[in-house]
């Protein structure tokens, strides 16, 4: 009895074996990922490989070179303190008429932002209704404490009548403007006394000075009347306000009231 069986030659697998180029039961082939591994093709597209992404590109958590990191201003932005030491102060809103008040800021319009300045006829009136307030009064006091009153043929007499009037002229002028910006002779005609820097009221100082100027130099004699005279004149030739003495001394100038 023969014994002779064919000899597997090296080359040929066993039976039970695989082969090189096909993968075990338990073994993924070359071409398919193993558990928790992704596939070449699987890659996500949002995310560019090592030789995709550009050079001038950030990587992820990185800012780009036109955003500006944390607590850096970007190029076309100043930083905060530069900006802030840059802004122009609120306007003012203490003046009615506006901040260019007078030509002010290097207007060419010395009257630019400012009302029409008063009429100096409406001026004129306004003095001779406020001189009846003050003198009648005035007038009709003296004359029932001196009794036989006659300032006209009296000198001494009118002396007393001019001083007495000019304080109490002064003291009603001068309360009227600082609190008001006119005298009640000025309501009537609708004009009103106002600082030539703002527009603001006379207030204090310059209400007070404005009156002092103009009733006060009519105590000294003879003098205080031509100085007087001149002063109330002076408004016909200046420019460009019409401002009296008693204005140019107070920084003031009268204009006229809205209707």
């Amino acid at each position: 009895m023969s014994t002779d069986q064919p000899t597997p030659e090296p080359d040929e697998p066993r039976p039970n074996e695989p082969r090189p180029s096909e993968p075990g039961p338990s073994q993924p082939g070359p071409s398919q990922p193993g558990p928790g591994q992704q596939g070449p093709e699987q890659a996500r597209p949002d995310q560019p490989g090592p030789s995709e992404q550009g050079l001038g590109e950030p990587g992820p958590g990185e800012p780009g070179p036109s955003e500006p990191g944390p607590g850096q201003a970007g190029a076309g932005e100043q930083p905060e303190g530069e900006s802030f030491a840059k802004q122009q102060p609120p306007p003012s809103y203490g003046s009615p008429y506006g901040d260019a008040y007078g030509g002010a800021h290097g207007s060419a319009d010395p009257l630019a932002g400012m009302p029409p300045l008063a009429n100096r006829g409406r001026r004129l009136v306004a003095r001779i209704i406020d001189a009846l307030i003050v003198g009648i009064p005035v007038g009709l006091v003296l004359a029932v404490l001196v009794g036989d009153y006659d300032p006209v043929n009296n000198n001494d007499e009118a002396t007393v009548m001019t001083i007495v009037y000019a304080l109490v002229y002064f003291v009603y002028e001068g309360l009227m403007l600082t609190k008001y910006g006119q005298t009640v002779g000025k309501k009537v005609m609708k004009i009103r006394v106002a600082m030539l820097e703002n527009g603001e009221i006379p207030a204090g100082q310059p209400g007070w000075l404005r009156a002092g100027t103009y009733s006060l130099p009519e105590i000294v004699p003879c003098c205080g009347f031509i100085f007087w005279l001149i002063n109330v004149l002076w408004c016909t030739w200046d420019r460009p306000y019409h401002q009296c003495l008693h204005d140019k001394v107070a920084k003031t100038v009268v204009v006229s009231v809205p209707s």
